[in-house]
């Protein structure tokens, strides 16, 4: 009669081989989604739109939000009426006026301005998309000293107001995973 002993399989380069494209495989599926959800806002040619608070103060945010508030409905015309960067830059230089009058309204006797030109804008999350910091043609109005916080959009293509147009026009969903879904039908 033979003795039992214990038969040990030694890995094989083939079977190590495997391991290897099996993680590789994986890696590659999580870079795919991260590309997939940190897309880039395709803003080489937008033009921004960034008001500048005096200082960082409760009373001026809030003064900062009341212009914001006020002027949205001239950005949003400017857009609307514009198919091409030129055109609403055209339309924004006829409502600077008018945007400047609004502002100052609200400011408390506090100066306004409003330039044109390269302006550094700071990083924004849009969704899933990443506008990076950098250097764009903008439109800068400045409360004051212009020292604080700042709110800040592009104009064209329009990014300015995605979050309120998507709440407005649906309801909440519950949110559900996928796996718990499935795992809860399995047993049910």
């Amino acid at each position: 009669m033979l003795q039992d002993y214990p038969i040990t399989q030694q890995p094989t380069k083939t079977s190590k081989l495997i391991a290897f494209i099996e993680f590789t495989l994986v890696l590659l599926a999580i870079q795919g989604v991260l590309v997939l959800f940190s897309q880039e806002v395709p803003t080489n040619e937008a033009t921004q739109f960034r008001i500048l608070a005096n200082s960082n103060t409760v009373a001026d945010q809030q003064v900062k939000q009341q212009v914001q508030t006020i002027i949205a409905p001239l950005l949003e015309q400017a857009i609307s009426h514009s198919a091409t960067t030129q055109q609403m830059k055209e339309q924004l230089h006829v409502l600077e006026p008018k945007i400047i009058e609004l502002a100052t309204q609200q400011t408390n006797g506090l100066p306004v301005t409003i330039e044109y030109g390269a302006a550094l804008i700071p990083p924004k999350r849009i969704g899933f998309a990443i506008q990076q910091q950098g250097v764009y043609d903008a439109y800068v109005l400045k409360i004051g000293k212009g020292k604080g916080d700042n709110w800040w959009c592009a104009l064209f293509p329009n990014v300015c107001y995605p979050e309120e147009a998507t709440v407005a026009e649906t309801e909440e969903e519950p949110v559900t995973f996928f796996i718990w879904e499935w795992i809860k039908s399995l047993f049910s």
